[in-house]
């Protein structure tokens, strides 16, 4: 018989699962009374926080992400609590200085965090250091994310070099984030045995079921050496998710890869989560589109939930019929761009750009403030030059930024405290405002009325306004 070697598993049930399933949209109350047999199963981590859930959860939900966490680490007592992280932009949309980063990586830690996944979505890894080391210095677990994608510049020897200066730069792990779905089975082969060579530190592999291969990507990978999967219990599985927890454990018992996960005891957990799945198809939240399969995912490389943001995007200009037009464009526009990996906000960006170049009639005839920002630097290096023509027409005698963008931006934290100061009720409420300003104020007023008990009759809640 081999010597043993585990799978360990992340669960992303109560992160990615849902995000890439149900907006997001999966409530704290929701979440608490199962955590007790989740922490029985044995998990390597459980993915709870970050990503999407910080935005979702005050702009949707009315709940403070913070209070979330802290409630969830009383409840996990012997599981590690994982949490993504966008490097310089945080969880947010755009850079912010590094005095702000450092303070989220103490307070995400201090709250409860074990792990923090980073990824930057041009893979600069300039745009990494910083969390990283605030994640060694309190004490965390770093592992450093690179987005998984396809092109002229993304060999072997780019991942092998990547993977080596991640693990010089003081991660914990490394992290294969495939987002989209295009590692095939025979390709994680090859590139976990090269990554296991070329570094010592434990490797992840994240993918999603977009493209219908990814559990058995997983099961090449973890033949080839990776260490880590994730996954999701089978009711928010599959579809743009992870591959179903139960069907990868199976999968590995009796082997030397066995988790030793009881089935019995997943089984009730998966029965807790489906009546959520039922309820969220029922009332339309979850579209049954996202459970299919969709192998255009390996011809255009657009992660699923870039497929939807696009066909909405048609949608509002009626323009459904220029569908395919758009996605033959993606791949143009992101060659013109460096070849940037499409993940937020990379994705958003060239799908955006795609879309007015189509409608337009004429390619770049109007061009987003987000594109121009990467032409200029201001996301940080691509894996490709830019198309210097385009670059020219865009920026024109503009000086494109060489350096880490943050390199460029003061200090923040103090300034955000003076203008949070009139809702502060906690020291982190700095950090929710950091992020989503206007969001923030609207949460905090609600918190306000909330804790006043305000006659919810005279309420504007349209305005935010809550006479007490």
């Amino acid at each position: 018989m081999a010597e043993k070697r585990p799978v360990k598993i992340v669960e992303t049930v109560l992160r990615d699962a849902h995000q890439s399933l149900i907006a997001t949209r999966m409530k704290t109350e929701e979440m608490l009374p199962i955590i007790d047999k989740m922490d029985k199963v044995g998990y390597y981590a459980v993915e709870c926080w970050g990503g999407a859930t910080f935005d979702a959860s005050l702009r949707f939900l009315k709940e403070d992400p913070w209070d979330r966490l802290r409630k969830l680490r009383a409840g996990f007592k012997n599981t590690k609590l994982q949490m993504l992280f966008r490097g310089q932009n945080i969880l947010g949309y755009r850079p912010y200085a590094d005095d702000v980063v450092e303070y989220f990586v103490q307070k995400s830690i201090a709250n409860g965090i074990d792990i923090i996944r980073i990824f930057d979505c041009m893979n600069d890894l300039r745009n990494l250091q910083t969390a990283v080391t605030a994640t060694n210095k309190e004490g965390g677990h770093a592992q450093v994310a690179l987005s998984y994608t396809l092109g002229d510049a993304y060999t072997m020897d780019y991942w092998t070099e990547k993977a080596k200066q991640v693990e010089e730069m003081g991660a914990d792990s490394l992290c294969i984030k495939d987002m989209a779905g295009l590692l095939v089975p025979y390709e994680a082969t090859r590139l976990v045995e090269t990554l296991k060579k070329a570094v010592k530190i434990p490797i992840d592999l994240h993918t999603h079921y977009t493209s219908g291969v990814a559990s058995m990507t997983y099961l090449k990978a973890i033949e080839a050496g990776c260490d880590i999967i994730d996954c999701a219990m089978s009711p928010f599985a599959l579809g743009t998710s992870q591959p179903a927890t139960e069907v990868m454990v199976e999968t590995f018992r009796g082997t030397e890869y066995d988790t030793g996960y009881d089935q019995a005891l997943l089984a009730e957990i998966a029965d807790y989560f489906r009546p959520m799945r039922d309820s969220a198809l029922d009332s339309g939240l979850m579209n049954p589109k996202v459970l299919g399969v969709n192998i255009k995912t390996l011809l255009y490389q657009v992660p699923g939930g870039m497929l939807s943001n696009l066909m909405s995007q048609l949608k509002e200009q009626h323009a459904e019929d220029k569908y395919y037009q758009v996605l033959e464009e993606v791949p143009r526009v992101r060659k013109d761009l460096g070849e940037p990996p499409l993940v937020t906000p990379s994705s958003q960006i060239v799908g955006t750009q795609a879309v007015f170049n189509v409608l337009m009639g004429e390619r770049y005839k109007m061009v987003t403030k987000e594109t121009k920002a990467v032409l200029m630097g201001e996301y940080g290096a691509t894996a490709k030059p830019f198309n210097a023509e385009l670059q020219k027409k865009v920026i024109g005698d503009a000086t494109p930024i060489t350096c880490r963008p943050a390199d460029l931006i003061e200090a923040e934290l103090d300034k955000l405290e003076k203008e949070v100061a009139p809702w502060k009720q906690q020291d982190e409420d700095v950090l929710t405002y950091a992020l989503f300003p206007q969001v923030a104020v609207d949460f905090f007023k609600y918190r306000q009325a909330q804790q006043t008990k305000v006659d919810a009759t005279v309420a504007d809640t349209k305005n935010g306004a809550y006479p007490v």
